[in-house]
């Protein structure tokens, strides 16, 4: 077991404690330190676990997705703007089968970086993801090419 498995979030903390204290003295720097490394402690029990990486070439293709999809994405929307239309927004339901953590923040963080696109509720429960969509004619085929397109690689990548 590492002592301090958060290195960068110690230290962190040691530095905002000492320049909260305006001092470098050591029973300033002891007391710093015992304060981040309770801190870390505390930080081990929310942190998700660490991800396990099954396919490399799976994420460079995931990479790849998504580069293109913000781009086309932008493109689309401005096309949007420019021309006056009218969205025809939804909210789109989709059924997940990841239920990896970090695969899980990923696919959110993929869904937010996504022009048109917002991360709205998920449901651990139900295992239900809402997504508000800018700009769809067919929410059941967003839908499955949602799920086509990103969760089927997130789960080849981490489960």
């Amino acid at each position: 077991m590492k002592v301090i498995r958060f290195p960068l979030l110690w230290t962190g903390l040691l530095m905002v404690w000492l320049l909260l204290n305006g001092s470098v003295a050591p029973g300033h720097f002891l007391l710093g330190a015992v304060v981040a490394t309770v801190g870390c402690w505390a930080v081990r029990s929310v942190a998700p676990p660490s991800p396990r990486v099954k396919n490399l070439g799976t994420v460079v293709e995931l990479v790849w997705l998504v580069i293109k999809d913000i781009v086309r994405s932008n493109i689309a929307v401005l096309g949007l703007i420019i021309s006056g239309r009218e969205a025809r927004s939804a909210f789109v339901n989709i059924p997940l089968e990841l239920i990896e953590e970090n695969g899980l923040a990923i696919l959110a963080a993929i869904v937010t970086a996504t022009p048109g696109s917002a991360w709205i509720q998920h449901d651990r429960r139900r295992r239900m993801v809402t997504i508000h969509v800018l700009d769809t004619g067919d929410v059941d085929a967003w839908a499955a090419d949602f799920k086509r397109t990103y969760e089927k690689r997130l789960v080849e990548i981490l489960q």
